[in-house]
Order: C-alpha cells, then sequence, then structure tokens
C-alpha cells in the first residue's frame, strides 16, 4: 500500500514537473513536424537548431539566473552588441584577438555591474532600470559603429568550424555555459543564497547575506554571459550592427519562464530554462520548414511570449 502511494506521489510530482511536460510537448511536435516533412528529424537539422540556439541559449542562462534572483535585465541583447563592437574595434586596430576578447569580456561584466550597482543601491524597479541602460548601450554602440555593419574577416571562424560535418565549437561553447549555470546555481554556497536572495530579499538580509553585493555580482556573471554570447553571435554570421541585440531579451526572458522560471523570484531551473529554450528554437524552425510566412512567425512568437507570462502567472490568478 505504501509503495502504491509512493509510486502515485511520484507520478503526480513528475506530471507537475514544468520539465516534463516541456519535454513530452518537444517530443510531440517533433513527431508531428517529421511526418509531415521528413527532412525536420534528420541530423544535419537538428544539429542546425541547436546552432540556431546557441546565441539564445547563453542568454537565457544569464536572465534565468537573474530572475531566480528576484532580478531581470532588458539590456542584455544590447551588452551583448556593445561587447561585440569593443571587440570589433581592438580587431580593426590590429590588436591581438586575445586582448579584443579580455576586452569584449570586461565590457560585458562591466555593463553588468553597472546596472547591478544601481539597482542595489538605487533600489528601484530592475525592469525600469534596464530598460534605461538598455538604451544608453545601444546608443554607446551606435556611436562607437558608426550605425555601419562590421565585419569580422573570420576572425572568430574557429568556433565554427565543424567536426564529422557535423559539431561545431558553437554547441560546445552553449554546453560549457549551461553547465555553469547548472553547477553554479544547484552546488555552489553561492546559487543557494541566490536562490534565496530571490524567494524572499529581506529574509536573505537577515539571514547574513550580503543583498547589495550579490545582486551587483549576479548582475556582472549576466553580463559575462552576454558576452560569451557576442562571441558565437559573431562567429555564426561574421559581422555585428547596433541593433543586432534586439528581442533578444524579450525571446530570453519568454524562453526562461516558458521552462518555469517565474518573475517572483527564487524558483526554477537552468535544465527548465533550456528546455524553453530548445521548444523556441524547435518552433522556429518548424516554422521555417512548413513554409510558415515571416510575419507569422512574428505573430506566433509574440503569442508564445504572452501565453508564457500567462502560465507563469497562473498560480497567483488562482489565488485570486
Amino acid at each position: 500500500m505504501a509503495d502504491n502511494l509512493s509510486k502515485t506521489s511520484t507520478a503526480k510530482k513528475l506530471v507537475k514537473d514544468q520539465r516534463v511536460l516541456l519535454a513530452i510537448v518537444i517530443a510531440v511536435i517533433v513527431v508531428a513536424i517529421s511526418i509531415i516533412n521528413p527532412k525536420f528529424i534528420a541530423l544535419s537539422n537538428i544539429v542546425s537548431i541547436f546552432q540556431q540556439i546557441c546565441v539564445l541559449g547563453i542568454l537565457t542562462m544569464a536572465m534565468s539566473i537573474l530572475l531566480i534572483s528576484g532580478g531581470v535585465d532588458l539590456s542584455i541583447g544590447n551588452i551583448m552588441v556593445l561587447s561585440g563592437v569593443v571587440m570589433y574595434l581592438l580587431i580593426n586596430n590590429n590588436l591581438p584577438l586575445p586582448l579584443a576578447i579580455v576586452a569584449g569580456m570586461g565590457t560585458g561584466l562591466l555593463c553588468g555591474l553597472l546596472n547591478g550597482f544601481v539597482i542595489a543601491k538605487s533600489k528601484c524597479i530592475p525592469l525600469v532600470i534596464t530598460l534605461g541602460t538598455s538604451k544608453a548601450f545601444y546608443g554607446l554602440a551606435l556611436t562607437a559603429s558608426g550605425g555601419r555593419i562590421m565585419n569580422f574577416g573570420g576572425a572568430f571562424d574557429g568556433l565554427k568550424v565543424k567536426f564529422f560535418e557535423v559539431f561545431s565549437p558553437m554547441l560546445l561553447v552553449l554546453i560549457v555555459m549551461i553547465v555553469l549555470a547548472y553547477v553554479m546555481m544547484n552546488y555552489t554556497k553561492f546559487g543557494r543564497r541566490v536562490v534565496a536572495l530571490g524567494g524572499n530579499e529581506k529574509n536573505a538580509f537577515l539571514s547574513g547575506i550580503n543583498v547589495t553585493r550579490y545582486k551587483v555580482v549576479v548582475y556582472g556573471i549576466s553580463g559575462l554571459f552576454c558576452a560569451v554570447a557576442s562571441m558565437v553571435f559573431i562567429a555564426r554570421i561574421d559581422s555585428i550592427t547596433a541593433n543586432a541585440g534586439m528581442n533578444y531579451e524579450t525571446n530570453a526572458l519568454a524562453a526562461a519562464i516558458i521552462g518555469g522560471v517565474t518573475f517572483d523570484g527564487g524558483k526554477g531551473t537552468i535544465s527548465g530554462a533550456f528546455l524553453g529554450c530548445l521548444l523556441m528554437g524547435v518552433i522556429s524552425n518548424a516554422m521555417n520548414i512548413l513554409g510558415v510566412d515571416t510575419n507569422v512567425q512574428t505573430i506566433i512568437t509574440g503569442a508564445i511570449i504572452v501565453g508564457a507570462v500567462v502560465l507563469s502567472n497562473i498560480n497567483n490568478i488562482r489565488k485570486k
């Protein structure tokens, strides 16, 4: 009898687990689209899906960590671009690539730390602060680039060289960033304190957590993730423009929320966020395979974002 109750309890937990539901949805979509067009299940297309979500996947990790900490950042797309612009300017002036990469990473880190410092000290809503800094970072990128397309001349081609005609280092970078975020949030004291901070900031403070320091550090880590995403973005298309970061923040936010990370803070998982990102990539690729008009794809993506936000707030709706 006890065993049966235990099995029933486990089954209920699995059904309620957002990650299980996402895995089922992804599997259903894959099977359905493969029946319509067998090319969808081809190895080359599967690899293509993962390559397409490399940038979004890294940014989703950054957004997820921020949301779990009780924050949010609408400037991650423009931090990514500004990091890329800095790398371009240094490479264009014949500075060594490693130095350009360090400068790009430093730019991402500084932008993130600035966001965290202003938010922590002003105690203002992160959504509003990062909306403002997003405009500032975009303006800096636009001014520095002169509004032109910046071509890197294959500087980051090493990240897209395919092994066995399939696997590319870009996928490895994505995997490393996901594992790094997962380990940090699940197996370190820092991660546990970030969850505590997001769950209840006042209690976190009373328990001895330096709230200001942790907020600044979390945003700094997010900025570093954005800089890494910038290198992957450049590797994919070998160029960058000041407006290249548009919509990445909303897509990363949607992917995280679809994956079970909420605006409430202290809730959600890195694995769930990745599955949310993967679902968005699968849907996008499926629409391309089926020849759905680009404008219609934009409408569908918008509907997905709205649906994700509503679902993330479903518990609050039920309480009322």
